[in-house]
């Protein structure tokens, strides 16, 4: 591989998984998703270079791909009481998005990928999104990540969602994400009741919900952000939007052949 494609893939690198949390260890199917995830990555590179190779690549990963790509779609929860999601809880395609409010590329892509997708997608009933706290970054990554879940009992995750990645810190773990500025962005959100805003971001349930989305990621291999499952196909990285919509254009596809 080029050191130009090498470029392209590194989009995310590996974060510190923080210590406050007790983190399940991955086991197999976490091999399996890095196996892949690699092949995916590979095959795409191969199609992209149009190599006479691509085709019998894919071919011959085909059948080891989906039994994975099926066990990862299971992780989609549509409910439709779920803060952390939107869109159509029954949409034929469920993006989920594993991500960090400190990550610069979570933030790239949540300002300017993301609301193209949604404005395409979301309103058309074609597109669910489902966001996993993956606080990988430290100790403000995952206050905001409580911060998030606490607007989210009040119906204002996304809210809280953009008023986060609008005002990240250029550097993490510098002061830039503290409780009173989680209480002040909350009211801005439109968060109505601060008193529960301030407990439910402090409490226990806050907490479990944070390491419950961190044990997923972690046990399916996922320890970058971005990261992203749409209807169990894994892409890393804040991929550029014609990639994104590529992918979701095959979920709505094979969907829809699903269906008939």
């Amino acid at each position: 591989m080029s050191d130009r494609s090498n470029r392209r893939t590194r989009k995310s690198a590996p974060a510190p998984v923080p210590t406050g949390f007790p983190i399940r260890k991955a086991g197999a199917v976490a091999a399996a998703f890095a196996a892949v995830v690699l092949l995916v990555f590979a095959i795409s590179q191969l199609v992209g270079g149009k190599s006479d190779d691509s085709t019998q690549a894919a071919g011959a990963t085909s059948s080891a791909q989906d039994e994975v790509i099926k066990q990862l779609a299971a992780l989609a929860r549509r409910d439709a009481a779920d803060p952390l999601g939107r869109g159509a809880a029954d949409a034929p395609v469920v993006m989920v998005e594993y991500s960090d409010f400190q990550c610069p590329y979570c933030k790239q892509f949540a300002e300017h990928i993301e609301p193209q997708l949604v404005s395409k997608y979301l309103a058309s009933g074609q597109l669910r999104i489902e966001w996993r706290n993956l606080a990988l970054f430290g100790e403000e990554s995952e206050l905001a990540a409580r911060a998030a879940w606490a607007a989210g009992q009040q119906g204002r995750f996304w809210e809280m969602h953009d008023l986060l990645f609008a005002n990240a810190p250029a550097k993490k773990n510098t002061g830039g994400y503290t409780v009173d500025r989680m209480v002040e962005w909350a009211g801005q959100a439109g968060v109505a009741d601060i008193e529960k805003f301030r407990a439910d971001m402090n409490s226990d349930r806050a907490r479990a919900a944070v390491t419950t989305d961190i044990n997923e990621a972690m046990n399916i291999g996922v320890n970058s952000t971005p990261a992203f499952l749409i209807n169990g196909r894994p892409v890393l990285g804040a991929r550029p939007v014609e990639q994104m919509t590529a992918v979701i254009e095959s979920a709505l596809r094979e969907a829809s052949a699903a269906s008939k």
